[in-house]
């Protein structure tokens, strides 16, 4: 049972789905999934997943189906807190469990540091912080030469270039600026530009996403239990170095979930993770 539903608020018509029942059926919170730049769909295959809990999916604004007319295009992490605060206070559910990958593992961070009354729990999943790493500049200038290669050559060559930075290994070397551009078609993706730089991923409108800096006293004080997640086969790619910073911060160590980045996906986008061990991974982590 899925229900789509808007909730509009003074900028933004924000969209989410509810897999199950409102209020839950056995009183149990339920369980939000927030994901950046990817919306609700993505979540789908976990939601399924999920019989036990009842999922709530939402489209970022700006992004899928919440459509924004705050003037802005960019992705900042504590304005799309104060969406999920407003969604939750909304839904009057509270406090939630929370699910947040990537992008939205950072937004997660910053709802938790703004309104830690709101989450029960966050598993913070692959977070993006490169603010944390000690080759932050190079991680940074890593995301610009994604950026540039998207605003140059279009949608293909850009994805290329996310996908071959997303896959290096360790610190951003002179070694890694030094390779040559990876092809597109190589890795099935198209070498024409259709002329569009609005991608969120690559147009450089997530910067404020990878720019954030957790705030730890914050979050150090927030009754809220965090739980930092990371994929068993992510490795020391950008990701998973983020996510042992992001631990190391908060004293903790990352607790291992299967797969990679997207371990909670099934075959829908072309890249298949490992949805049911994933699910029953979070669903083992979310037990009280």
């Amino acid at each position: 049972m899925t229900a789509t539903h808007t909730l509009s608020l003074p900028d933004v018509e924000l969209v989410y789905d509810v897999h199950g029942p409102l209020p839950t059926a056995d009183g149990r919170p339920p369980l939000v999934a927030i994901g950046q730049p990817m919306d609700a769909s993505g979540f789908a295959a976990l939601a399924a997943r999920s019989p036990d809990r009842t999922v709530v999916a939402y489209d970022p604004r700006g992004l899928g189906r919440s459509t924004r007319s705050d003037g802005r295009v960019d992705s900042v992490p504590q304005t799309q807190a104060e969406d999920l605060h407003a969604l939750v206070a909304h839904l009057n559910q509270g406090p939630v469990d929370v699910f947040a990958s990537s992008g939205g593992a950072v937004t997660g961070l910053a709802w938790v540091s703004a309104y830690p009354d709101d989450v029960r729990t966050l598993v913070a999943h692959e977070p993006p912080l490169i603010t944390l790493l000690p080759d932050a500049q190079a991680a940074a200038r890593a995301f610009d030469e994604v950026n540039r290669t998207y605003a140059e050559r279009g949608w293909g060559h850009g994805m290329a270039a996310f996908v071959a930075m997303t896959m290096w290994s360790g610190e951003f070397t002179e070694a890694y600026f030094a390779q040559d551009a990876t092809d597109p078609a190589a890795m099935g993706m198209p070498t024409e530009d259709d002329g569009s730089r609005d991608d969120p991923l690559l147009s450089g409108r997530g910067a404020p996403i990878t720019d954030y800096r957790p705030d730890a006293e914050a979050l150090a004080a927030a009754t809220t239990r965090l739980v930092v997640a990371v994929g068993e086969e992510t490795g020391t790619t950008i990701t998973g170095r983020t996510t042992a910073a992001l631990a190391s911060l908060l004293g903790q160590e990352p607790v291992l979930f299967p797969g990679g980045h997207g371990g909670f996906l099934d075959d829908e986008f072309g890249y298949p993770g490992k949805p049911d061990e994933f699910a029953e991974r979070l669903r083992e982590v979310l037990s009280p």
